[in-house]
């Protein structure tokens, strides 16, 4: 039994809602480190999930623009957080990878994170938490399953709805 169009609208402005309210929240989240600006933060969750990477891959799994990302990972390679080599593949290009700073400095931003969506949560049980994880990821899976049906070319993400922990 599917929804009905107002429904299927109520859990579109719902997340919309929600996406806006966590980007007003990321711009004012105190910095975890002095080189990583939070907006930084989804470069390195990429190059975590996906090992040594290009920037440019790095870019398209963040739909971000190349010489933007190529700026952040230059923050962060300045600060030791992430190396730069010449990719075996190809010597003319560079991947990035974390160093054993910026796992750790990661780490930290993934704790400090937790917390504070422990806050948010803190009327929840775990049950409720695990309900409403179920549901994203189900929204997730056909999002994704819909965009390639239609053919569009997605990039590998570092984090899937199905990826056990």
């Amino acid at each position: 039994m599917g929804v009905s169009e107002q429904e299927a609208n109520d859990v579109f402005l719902s997340l919309l809602r929600v996406q806006k309210l966590l980007l007003a929240a990321r711009h004012t989240a105190p910095r975890v480190h002095d080189g990583v600006d939070v907006t930084a933060y989804p470069v390195l969750f990429v190059i975590a999930g996906t090992g040594p990477v290009r920037v440019s891959d790095i870019a398209t799994s963040l739909h971000s623009d190349v010489s933007t990302v190529s700026r952040q990972v230059s923050a962060l390679a300045s600060h030791g957080l992430v190396a730069k080599e010449a990719d075996p593949s190809d010597g003319r290009a560079q991947v990035a990878s974390l160093t054993d700073e910026g796992r750790s400095i990661l780490s930290l931003i993934q704790s400090t994170r937790a917390q504070w969506f422990q806050g948010l949560l803190a009327d929840w049980d775990g049950n409720a938490a695990a309900t409403f994880t179920g549901q994203l990821r189900s929204l997730g899976d056909a999002l994704d399953a819909h965009l390639r049906a239609r053919g569009e070319a997605l990039p590998i993400l570092p984090f899937h709805s199905t990826q056990e922990k």
